[in-house]
């Protein structure tokens, strides 16, 4: 459903949809470094460079190309050394939300709370109180 918000990048008034998240001016303003970052990793020479280098080349913000990695507008595919940094750590990555090891780090701490829930469950004691009715 779309809602009325304002544009993060100018302040604009404007229809935010699932599609959009920016007015249509910085949209288009998006689009055409799109095509230059887009131009830039289409040559051959230029396909296995890295996110650094392609920021230095094309002169576009480092999180405008995360953005585009992240919605599959960019194929991590074609481009071997592109990724974007995990959320936890900000090592660069290419699938996913997390590296390899803050997964297995955040698998183990689950674990390690199933078993402390476990023993804590066996330890569990009921007393039980008998009512005077005097």
């Amino acid at each position: 459903m779309a809602q009325l918000d304002n544009c993060p990048k100018c302040g604009r008034l404007f229809v935010k949809n699932q599609f959009r998240d920016v007015c249509e001016q910085c949209y288009k303003e998006e689009e055409k470094l799109f095509e230059k970052v887009h131009n830039f990793l289409r040559k051959r020479e230029n396909r296995t460079a890295t996110l650094a280098q392609v920021v230095a080349a094309t002169e576009v913000d480092e999180a405008l190309i995360i953005k585009w990695i992240k919605k599959g507008r960019l194929q991590l595919v074609q481009f071997p050394n592109l990724g974007y940094p995990c959320e936890k750590c900000g090592k660069l990555i290419r699938e996913g939300r997390l590296c390899v090891e803050c997964s297995q780090g955040l698998q183990k701490q689950l674990q390690q709370l199933e078993q402390e829930k476990q023993s804590n469950k066996q330890h569990r004691v009921t007393y039980y109180t008998k009512k005077d009715e005097n």
